[in-house]
């Protein structure tokens, strides 16, 4: 963590070195001991660590300087940093001065010059000072700061690609009216392009891309090898699960993921029925381990970096990414997942991202409090989704288009939404409008029983309504049902005859594609059980099928 800084202000070279001498002697162990010549070179100062968010302790500013005198300055002073401990350092003829000071800028003491010795002047003062600092002392968020408007949608989109990436960030609303915030705008900078990324070391980036963000962070998105023997397309469970098989067992092993680790599930609130977790874990939780064991175990991943087409050359499998470049590998598993499933009702386009969003419980919810949430959906991630809400929000209203929620949504989430007295189900009901220009306003909701319209005022929708599988990319490469899901092993023989330009001596294994070495697992995979465990065990037990390919093929 950063040290506090104590920063003292003097136009007097010498003073201002005798100054820092005795600080750093005292104090620089614990403390950044920073210098300035003038009032507006310590403003200047105070405005960069602002913006890197670095605390400050302590300030020790002389009275007699010339363009802006040390009272002047830590009136400024006190706009940016409220809570740091202010220290004038005064001749005898300017008391009158300083006692003025402590009532009209409430700066907390005075100290006459010459402060020789320290040990009995300058010290037991400032060590006091500290102490005091040190007891309402809380450690800033040290991370990446999203500034920006709650209703745009790009900086939704960063808000939700650095969340499904687990890189911890903070967002700073330019509508809020905190003092905080509005001091951290101030040390900012008046900008015209939001949002605005700021990093730790105070560098920033105006509307920036997710790629540019991964850039700067460090995230790896080109592949080091020119060859692997397992390349995964899809860093959701079964992805992850392929990978730290395929690693440990000493395959290199290839991680891609157009997003970031964790896919659906890693974006859940809790999963209370995955085994081993009896209080439950959060999706972001077993994602950021699953991503360290395969790390540990030596799989290689790439993210954001998407996949978009597939093709063989003999035994190579060929994978071209979004930005032209090219792996190769011996094997595949594809385990893209599933995509929410998009709602069509008039004004929902236009407005998402503005009020209305698909999935993102994790990253919206904060924003949302005390308001009034809709979510539209009745299986488990709406359940799940909703009780996340329900912390936050005064209430939260659940639209189903069924009866109830017995049909679709496991019994613990039923009870415990029925439990939760700010959820309300609303059964037979959906959306027929979303009304709003820049931001979300309102919906009107048809009852699909009776017929009944009724227009709500709403800040916030969040839409679980199924998914469809991210395989579009495939078409024509691997045989599909009518809905988009991979077949394979058995699924793929049609009266005991295999495939169609099925070439090796032997029947596709289980969880084989129509293309030989290409493997599904998981949610994209026809006729799977769309469940955590089950994407795991498909990711885990499709490395000893690649085994058994390869060492048929290396």
């Amino acid at each position: 963590m950063t040290k506090p800084s104590i920063l003292t202000v003097d136009d007097d070279p010498n003073v201002l070195r005798s100054v820092e001498r005795d600080l750093r002697k005292r104090y620089g162990q614990e403390y950044r001991i920073l210098r300035a010549a003038s009032g507006e070179e310590a403003l200047d100062a105070l405005r960069k660590l602002k913006l890197r968010n670095e605390p400050v302790a302590l300030l020790i500013a002389d009275q007699r300087m010339p363009g802006m005198d040390g009272v002047t300055f830590l009136a400024g002073a006190l706009q940016v940093f409220p809570d740091a401990r202010r220290a004038l350092l005064t001749a005898y003829a300017d008391t009158d001065a300083a006692i003025k000071a402590i009532n009209d800028v409430k700066i907390d003491h005075y100290l006459l010059k010459p402060w020789d010795p320290p040990e009995e002047r300058l010290y037991p003062v400032l060590d006091d000072l500290l102490e005091d600092w040190r007891g309402n002392y809380r450690p800033p968020f040290e991370g990446i700061r999203i500034v920006g408007h709650r209703w745009s949608p790009q900086t939704h989109q960063l808000k939700d690609f650095l969340g499904r990436n687990h890189i911890p960030f903070q967002w700073v609303d330019v509508e809020a009216q905190d003092g905080d915030v509005r001091r951290y705008l101030e040390a900012l900078g008046p900008t015209d392009e939001l949002p605005v990324a700021v990093f730790p070391d105070g560098s920033r980036l105006p509307t920036p891309t997710p790629e540019q963000v991964a850039e700067k962070v460090g995230l790896r998105v080109r592949a080091e090898s020119p060859l692997y023997d397992l390349t995964i397309v899809g860093a959701g469970p079964a992805g992850l699960a392929a990978a730290v098989y395929g690693a440990s067992e000493g395959l290199c092993t290839l991680l891609v993921d157009r997003e970031g680790p964790g896919g659906q599930a890693g974006m859940s609130s809790k999963i209370e029925n995955y085994l081993g977790f009896p209080s439950g874990v959060s999706g972001a939780d077993l994602t950021r381990r699953a991503v360290t064991q395969a790390k540990r175990l030596g799989a290689e991943i790439l993210a954001p970096q998407e996949v978009v087409s597939l093709r063989a050359e003999g035994n190579y499998r060929i994978l071209q990414f979004r930005d032209g470049s090219e792996v190769t590998s011996f094997s595949v598993l594809i385990a893209t997942g599933l995509a929410w499933r998009k709602l069509d009702a008039p004004g929902i386009e236009k407005l998402t991202g503005a009020g209305i969003y698909y999935g993102a419980a994790m990253t919206e919810a904060v924003s949302c409090k005390d308001e009034e949430v809709f979510v539209v959906g009745g299986a488990n991630s709406a359940g799940q989704g909703a009780m996340h809400f329900s912390k936050y929000a005064r209430k939260v209203t659940m639209l189903v288009r069924g009866e109830s929620l017995a049909a679709t949504m496991s019994q613990y989430l039923i009870d415990q939404i029925e439990a939760t007295p700010n959820i309300e189900v609303l059964p037979h009901t959906e959306i027929a409008e979303a009304h709003g220009d820049a931001k979300l306003t309102g919906l009107t909701l048809a009852n699909r029983k009776t017929g009944e319209r009724a227009e709500v005022p709403a800040n916030a929708l969040f839409i679980f309504i199924g998914a469809q599988p991210c395989t579009s990319w495939l078409k024509g490469v691997v045989p599909m049902d009518e809905h988009g899901y991979i077949l394979a092993g058995p699924q793929l023989m049609r009266d005991g005859k295999r495939p169609a330009r099925w070439t090796p001596d032997r029947d596709p294994f289980l969880l084989e594609t129509g293309l030989p070495g290409v493997f599904v697992a998981g949610d994209t995979r026809c006729g799977s059980v769309k469940r955590v465990a089950s994407s795991v065990g498909e990711g885990s037990i499709t490395v000893a099928m690649v085994h058994q390919y390869l060492s048929k093929v290396r």
